[in-house]
């Protein structure tokens, strides 16, 4: 295996070994500690038994699939089966999935018996390279998504990309949308080799392992460097909100119907226009990032369905407000973001967003 880098005392590890090694990572991390997994149905179907076993866990607890299942019942019932089955203190939860199992995973172990310790095994795009990278946990709201929650950070991040093997196509293009976030706020190379790299990346085929590798190493660098240097989104973590203040409000609006890297998608071409409305960035840069989702087949304009100032208010719901202003994270160039004497929040008038919504 090969330790990618530390952050904030995880381990983010991606795996070259079988899941056995994991194993003995966690035993050797945690002596004496029981394992317990939690996967939901979809997961557990295709890899809970088997890890199960390689981890030497005494069960796999399930939730049903979907952004849905992410609320405040669902991280009771699992703490309920968790008490059932006497779990204590010497507990190591490992959140086996994507986000959604991630975040409500980590939520579990962060408040259980006042927090236990847990790992992240990514199996979706989206997890390997973003959800499970950062120490974000949570579960959402009527009133919006992830508003509960705490920032309690895995002890190892286990990152395998042959997960991705049977992953659907439309959950890679989740995935890449993350990616393609990461590119834009950090890193132009990475978005010109995300071009070029599309036509793989999105073949229905699996991913050549070199390329996948290439994809989560680079993407993790980014966020995880972000990341070391502001824990509690107080300045620069800011950043990778990208495309989030107004995607989060179009999934919340559309009932969840439209998924979490479509809504980002269409979130990052409206932010980044927001950011030429205001003369924070160049007229090109929309357009760059707009290429690059299309090849990916990310939507790139809001459903015109959704009404624009339900959409609107959603935002008002969003983490990063301050003061009753939303602050957006805007990209300056391709690589480069802006209100660095901000603390990378911009706030802006609720006219200009609406106005850019209308536009789309």
């Amino acid at each position: 295996m090969t330790a990618a880098r530390t952050l904030h005392g995880a381990r983010i590890i991606l795996a070259q070994e079988p899941p056995d090694a994991l194993g003995r990572l966690i035993a050797a991390r945690w002596p004496a500690h029981r394992v317990v997994l939690i996967a939901d149905t979809t997961v557990a179907h295709w890899h809970g038994e088997r890890l199960r076993v390689a981890l030497g866990s005494e069960a796999v607890l399930t939730f049903p699939a979907g952004e849905a299942a992410k609320t405040r019942a669902q991280w009771g019932a699992l703490t309920d089966a968790l008490l059932a089955q006497g779990c204590g203190r010497d507990t190591v939860l490992v959140a086996l999935g994507g986000g959604v199992t991630g975040d409500l995973a980590g939520f579990v172990a962060a408040t259980y018996l006042r927090g236990v310790p847990f790992v992240q095994c990514p199996t979706s795009l989206l997890a390997m390279i973003d959800a499970a990278i950062g120490g974000k946990s949570g579960v959402d709201t009527p009133a919006g998504k992830n508003l509960v929650g705490a920032i309690h950070h895995p002890g190892i991040v286990w990152i395998d990309p042959t997960f991705l093997d049977t992953l659907p196509l439309a959950a890679r293009r989740e995935g890449l949308a993350e990616a393609i976030k990461h590119a834009v706020i950090a890193d132009a190379t990475y978005l010109e080799w995300l071009l070029a790299a599309m036509p793989t990346l999105v073949d229905p085929a699996p991913i050549p392992h070199a390329i996948a590798a290439t994809l989560v190493d680079r993407s993790v660098a980014i966020k995880a460097d972000v990341v070391a240097a502001d824990e509690r989104e107080a300045n620069r973590r800011q950043v990778l909100n990208l495309g989030h203040t107004i995607g989060h409000a179009i999934e919340q609006v559309s009932g969840y119907a439209i998924p979490h890297g479509a809504a980002v998608a269409i979130g990052m071409v409206a932010e980044a226009r927001l950011a030429v409305r205001l003369g924070l960035a160049a007229a090109d840069v929309p357009d760059r990032i707009v290429a690059v989702l299309r090849a990916a087949g990310l939507p790139v304009t809001c459903p015109p369905t959704l009404d624009r100032t339900a959409i609107l208010a959603a935002t008002r719901q969003d983490k990063k407000a301050r003061g009753g202003a939303v602050r957006y994270a805007l990209p300056a160039a391709i690589g480069r973001m802006a209100g660095a004497e901000l603390g990378y929040g911009v706030p802006v008038e609720e006219t200009v967003v609406l106005q850019t919504l209308t536009e789309m």
